[in-house]
């Protein structure tokens, strides 16, 4: 019997090798495990859509999770097993207050997601989730209200020289009422309370059965702090954020150098390689 029954992997910068896509090495992992009778679950902040390929590649008779959680799929039917929205006039009171400063935001309907303008980070952002934006134009809050959304998430891209001090505005705003995140260096997210990646795996771990002592998770940023705490272990990889890594369990070798197949053959398999 495997001693740790469920891995949890997030995907960007943990199992998504910085260039792209998922090496041979850790592919390779997933399905060894699989095949011992684990269970192995993506969770991330990306759209459905956007993770739905590689689900379908890595794990195709698992379920997965999308916008830290708000989203919970069946990878081979797509049906949602959690759908938990932020209500309509929330969100464009969030969007308001988040693109003010001409600040560039998000807001997620399911798999469309808006856009307030087109620039570098949105390209950027397209090109690595592929997938692509309606342009609303600089009031997007206006877009939310008068379309009646109410989105999974909602978030600011900016750069890496702003996020903390948008992180702790946003934060102080809507924090007792809402989950505040960052998942990059340029991103501040938001969902709804309950909507987080500690939320996420005690989800797949009822499913499954599976006790939260003999559940594994994976991560490399902020978001994946709450299913870091929450594991049996929590693992994070060698390029993680500072303050995953003072938090877990254990520090694996980097996405590049394959640390989400480190974790598997370790605590999954039990054997060193």
């Amino acid at each position: 019997m495997l001693k740790y029954e469920l891995i949890v992997s997030d995907f960007d910068g943990t199992l998504r090798r910085t260039e792209g896509g998922v090496s041979a090495t850790n592919a390779g992992a997933v399905r060894e495990y699989l095949a011992a009778g684990g269970k192995f679950c993506l969770c991330t902040g990306r759209m459905a859509s956007s993770i739905l390929p590689y689900a379908r590649r890595l794990t195709p008779n698992g379920i997965a999770a999308a916008y830290q959680g708000a989203i919970v799929f069946d990878v081979v039917s797509g049906r949602r097993l959690c759908d938990v929205r932020i209500p309509c006039g929330d969100a464009a009171e969030i969007a308001a207050f988040m693109q003010k400063g001409d600040r560039h935001v998000h807001v997620y309907d399911g798999d469309i997601f808006y856009s307030n303008m087109r620039d570098d980070y949105l390209g950027m952002y397209e090109k690595i989730c592929g997938v692509r934006a309606i342009v609303t134009g600089t009031d997007i809050a206006e877009k939310v209200r008068k379309g009646r959304i109410c989105p999974h998430k909602v978030l600011v891209m900016c750069d890496a020289s702003e996020r903390n001090e948008i992180y702790a505005a946003v934060s102080e705003q809507f924090g007792e009422r809402y989950y505040v995140t960052t998942s990059t260096a340029n991103l501040v997210e938001l969902t709804m309370p309950g909507c987080d990646k500690g939320d996420a795996l005690a989800f797949f771990a009822q499913s499954y059965g599976i006790p939260l002592e003999r559940t594994v998770a994976v991560g490399d940023n902020i978001n994946d702090l709450p299913m870091i705490r929450r594991a049996g272990i929590g693992a994070a990889v060698g390029n993680a954020d500072e303050a995953l890594k003072a938090e877990a369990d254990v520090v694996a070798a980097s996405c590049d150098e394959d640390g989400v197949a480190q974790v598997i053959y370790k605590y999954g398999l039990g054997e060193e390689r």
